[in-house]
């Protein structure tokens, strides 16, 4: 499942988010990308990332993963335990992130679900689209600024070179409760229908029945 969400932080913290990391790098916070990536990723990793010794770094975090865990549908579409390793990334003229996959284990978490907040406009730089390969196709994102792209963790992706402008983003993964990506979206589908059946009757025996069989396959299927 590939999932869109919009506007996930508030006007005040992304623009905060925003003026924090360009202050940053005019500091000269910024280190090579190559240092947190796996043994083969690091030769086709060319980016820059905010040191995570910056001050700046924690509290920025801590806003991106209060948004996801707080959003709705992070919770019913991932089913979140644990938002971690998240890095903050600058790509310039040039830089790219070739194809690969992102490592199954970071330090004592899983990554099931990879995410892209991406952190200025999509007019602001030329390039440097996200491409996610699936079982059936290719596709490419370059999204709003303030919107996050959560989509599977074991898929080939990559970042195309930038050719123009500057490309900043944020990204992270997601530890979920629900190990299996099939039984996630089914929770997710069940979920959807329960919602929409709730905001259009109410509290009914059909939405009691939706509700007791998620909560039962939830017990069943939380890892």
């Amino acid at each position: 499942m590939i999932l869109e969400i919009s506007d996930i932080l508030t006007p005040n913290v992304f623009k905060q988010l925003q003026e924090s990391l360009g202050q940053a790098e005019k500091q000269g916070q910024f280190i090579d990308g190559k240092a947190t990536a796996g043994w083969n990723a690091k030769t086709v990793k060319q980016n820059l990332q905010l040191s995570k010794t910056a001050p700046c770094h924690g509290p920025a975090q801590a806003h991106v993963t209060q948004a996801l865990h707080d959003h709705h549908l992070v919770q019913s579409a991932v089913r979140p335990r644990h938002i971690h390793s998240l890095l903050f990334s600058r790509y310039d003229i040039g830089m790219a992130y070739g194809s690969h996959t992102d490592n199954a284990l970071m330090g004592q978490w899983r990554s099931d679900v990879s995410f892209t907040l991406f952190l200025n406009a999509p007019q602001d730089y030329h390039g440097g689209e996200l491409v996610i390969e699936t079982s059936t196709k290719t596709e490419s994102y370059k999204l709003e600024a303030n919107t996050v792209l959560l989509y599977p963790s074991s898929s080939l992706h990559w970042v195309n070179p930038i050719t123009e402008g500057v490309r900043w983003a944020a990204v992270g993964w997601i530890q979920s409760w629900v190990r299996d990506p099939a039984r996630r979206e089914l929770l997710f589908d069940l979920d959807v229908v329960r919602r929409s059946l709730f905001a259009q009757q109410g509290k009914t025996v059909e939405f009691d029945l939706l509700s007791k069989s998620v909560s039962n396959l939830l017990r069943q299927w939380v890892d």
